[in-house]
């Protein structure tokens, strides 16, 4: 009987996890499932362009996936039974429960509300596919004439107000942030942030906390009310509740506890890549939630179930940040460089040669996923008789 490999969520994480996996071990031994919600790739890192009125482009998991051995189940995650090694699905023909020995978590985040009243029932975002083309469509209802709030301070937010000002620079468009606006940044980026949001029109509202979300207008904790056509919620990401409720150790906002090598502490027949995963980078500080992590977590996860399940020594993947890519609209950016702390250094590449870097990066990543074995199914690595988790690694 084949090793079954099961991959809950084909994103950043998920896509590549599964295509490594399929390209480094041989398809006599092991059997690979990938389950998703929706049947394409999203490019998580682009929806802020599908909002603004961009088309992506369509990349079908069917076809990703085509030429390789990776089982593609389009369903819905309801449940996961993590001491009897099973995952219970839904699609358009009912519930279905399959059967696992290696399972790969990644089903990456949402946005994050917070507790704040009316943003689930009136706010729009951009952290899944659904709702960016909602935000499309109502964008457009809008036309020339409208306001737009998007609350946060983040990357997202920040990439969001000014795609949204540049694609249509009719509407009033306005970001609302309980911190200082690009505070993290270097005295250069920040500099070059502000002047794009000056040419671009939009108004800034620094230390301002939103409490509550209504159809047309967001409250403030001190009592401004801003009138808006769409509020965009961007005030950060949180994970699905699925791993907190299997059983599987999880940290107090639900990333799923692992070692090194992104096993989880509880259940090590469980490998954790992307937002899912809380583990330490080498600066000693909690992995953010990013792209950037969706890669060195896939990476090392992918390491490890190969070790494991080959009798391979594991590579240890390098988790260190080099910079913050943000775009600022097409033709506009900030790559801002950061020391082995994460802390922003006074350094940074700004404008167009920024934004071209950033398009560089978000075209390599889609392109590389929508190749898993990039046209040579190697299929390299048997399964080993005996297995164990070897604590070894190798440093690459």
């Amino acid at each position: 009987m084949k090793h079954r490999i099961v991959v809950l969520g084909a994103g950043y994480a998920g896509a590549f996890s599964a295509g490594y996996l399929a390209r480094q071990l041989h398809s006599d031994d092991f059997e690979i499932t990938v389950v998703n919600a929706e049947p394409d790739f999203v490019e998580r890192l682009r929806l802020h362009q599908l909002a603004a009125g961009h088309d992506l482009p369509h990349r079908p998991l069917s076809e990703v996936f085509g030429g390789t051995d990776i089982r593609l189940r389009v369903a819905r995650v309801i449940s996961i039974d993590a001491e009897h090694r099973t995952v219970t699905v839904a699609d358009g023909e009912g519930i279905d429960k399959l059967e696992y020995d290696t399972l790969v978590y990644a089903l990456g985040s949402t946005v994050a509300d917070h507790g704040v009243a009316g943003v689930t029932a009136h706010a729009f975002h951009v952290a899944a596919r659904p709702s960016a083309l909602r935000l499309r469509a109502h964008l457009d209802e809008l036309g020339e004439d409208g306001s737009v709030l998007v609350v946060g301070g983040n990357l997202t937010a920040i990439e969001a107000v000014t795609e949204i000002a540049e694609s249509r620079p009719g509407l009033r468009v306005s970001l609302a942030t309980n911190g200082e606006l690009g505070g993290w940044l270097g005295p250069k980026a920040r500099r070059h942030l502000l002047r794009t949001f000056d040419r671009l029109g939009i108004w800034i509202h620094e230390h301002t906390a939103i409490e509550r979300v209504e159809e047309a207008a967001a409250f403030a904790v001190d009592g401004t009310v801003f009138a808006a056509d769409a509020t965009v919620w961007a005030a950060g990401f949180a994970v699905h509740p699925i791993a907190a409720a299997s059983g599987i150790e999880v940290e107090a906002n639900g990333q799923i506890t692992v070692d090194r090598h992104m096993r989880s502490v509880s259940h090590p027949d469980v490998y954790v890549a992307g937002d899912s995963a809380f583990v330490i980078g080498d600066n000693g500080q909690p992995m953010p939630m990013s792209c950037a992590s969706a890669g060195f977590t896939g990476m090392q996860a992918t390491a490890a179930i190969v070790g494991d399940l080959t009798g391979r020594k594991s590579k240890a993947t390098a988790l260190t940040y080099f910079g913050n890519h943000i775009s600022l609209g097409r033709k506009d950016g900030i790559f801002q460089l950061v020391d082995s702390d994460a802390r922003s250094k006074s350094g940074a590449l700004c404008g167009r040669s920024a934004a071209r870097v950033k398009a560089a990066i978000v075209g390599t990543s889609g392109w590389a996923v929508s190749r898993p074995t990039f046209g040579k199914p190697n299929h390299k690595y048997r399964l080993a008789a005996t297995r164990e988790h070897a604590p070894a690694t190798a440093a690459v």
